[in-house]
């Protein structure tokens, strides 16, 4: 049963763009849906972590708004960091879900028990992905893959009435 999902955020959580306002201030666009996938996602009892290459306030605000169980930034080596992350949190690969899009993220990827990416991810990740979700990345992508992995082991209705008070099917 999965109990860490485990998020990139360029090209899976927005839609992979860097813009900048007049002041330089980095903006990112994030999906509302991909939010409450999220927030089903903690329902059930999965733990969220961002695990990015860059560093940006705007991804720093949106686990805040979203209650992100982990946040790191700045990660240039994904997976010896999340190898060292579940080793210290004793998580085995069939515990672990990655969402990714890009070939940075293949080597973190292939530590984990089930992998989603993106419908517009590069297509050597979309080879290795357990599941390629329906959205692009940044238009709920994030969502359809916390549906899968809620759905294969039976947790989607009640984490929906548990977070939003309604009976739901995926």
């Amino acid at each position: 049963m999965i109990e860490l999902l485990v998020l990139d955020v360029d090209g899976t959580m927005t839609d992979g763009g860097v813009y900048y306002d007049a002041a330089g201030n980095e903006l990112k666009k994030f999906a509302i849906k991909d939010g409450a996938g999220i927030v089903l996602a903690r329902a059930a009892g999965v733990r969220v972590m961002i695990c990015t290459g860059r560093e940006c306030e705007a991804v720093r605000r949106r686990a805040a708004d979203l209650h992100i169980d982990y946040l790191y930034q700045n990660v240039a080596d994904k997976a010896s960091f999340l190898r060292s992350f579940m080793e210290e949190h004793r998580l085995c690969r069939a515990q672990v879900a990655y969402c990714g899009d890009d070939l940075n993220d293949l080597a973190a990827m292939a530590l984990c028990g089930f992998v989603a990416c993106p419908a517009d991810a590069s297509a050597a990740v979309q080879r290795k992905a357990d599941f390629v979700c329906a959205r692009r990345g940044g238009e709920g992508a994030v969502r359809d893959a916390v549906e899968e992995i809620l759905s294969r082991d039976g947790r989607f209705s009640a984490a929906a009435l548990t977070a939003f008070g309604v009976e739901a099917e995926p």
